[in-house]
């Protein structure tokens, strides 16, 4: 695996994750990032994610560990349709 520490790899190792989990989607978003825990050393990072399929909009949070890119947690937020 490989290690997830800079905003372009949390786009890119958080993409891969959505792409499995749904296929494929468009408008793929980064909307927030947070390291846990939120004080001290990094161990992962909490990433919620936008994006559609199916002409719905989709809210995922993501925790993808820093040192090896696992996905620890997945949690779909939200599901909306766009106005």
């Amino acid at each position: 695996m490989v290690k997830v520490s800079t905003p372009e790899e949390i786009e890119r190792e958080s993409k891969r994750v959505i792409s499995s989990l749904y296929g494929e989607v468009s408008a793929f978003r980064v909307n927030e990032t947070f390291q846990i825990p939120e004080k001290g050393p990094r161990v992962a990072w909490d990433v919620q994610v936008n994006f559609m399929l199916n002409d719905l909009k989709y809210t995922v949070d993501l925790e993808i560990q820093e040192n090896d890119g696992q996905v620890t947690n997945a949690r779909l937020i939200d599901t909306m349709t766009p106005l």
